[in-house]
């Protein structure tokens, strides 16, 4: 089973930057992709990035915002990074990372592991 627990949430003004954080420990062979998601208030989750761990390869969704954000890691530390820059006040929600064991990090449904989330608010 795997672990993960996110940081670097917090409070910021509209145009600001955060970089979270998401530390992998436990059966880290199982979760080759790991992924961001959001959840703005009263809005279903929405995947944001992810990154498959062993290649490096990065994937982001139709509808993301890839210019302003950018999804990394570094591998010796088992730990994912979402650097978010311009942020926006939609940016507002709980960011949660998650891991999947399938080869498609692109497949958004087959994050199945997931942390307790950090919360990004920002502000204009």
């Amino acid at each position: 089973q795997v672990q993960l627990v996110e940081s670097g949430g917090g409070s910021v003004q509209a145009g600001g930057s955060l970089r979270l954080s998401c530390v992998r420990s436990g059966s880290t062979d199982s979760s080759q992709c790991m992924g961001w998601f959001r959840q703005a208030p009263g809005k279903e989750r929405e995947a944001v990035a992810a990154i498959n761990t062993d290649a490096g390869f990065t994937y982001y969704p139709p509808h993301s915002v890839k210019g302003r954000i950018l999804i990394s890691q570094d591998y010796a530390k088992n730990t994912v990074y979402l650097q978010m820059n311009s942020l926006k006040v939609d940016d507002t929600g709980r960011y949660y990372c998650a891991s999947s064991a399938s080869h498609v990090c692109s497949l958004w449904t087959s994050y199945s592991s997931w942390g307790q989330g950090t919360q990004v608010t920002v502000s204009s």
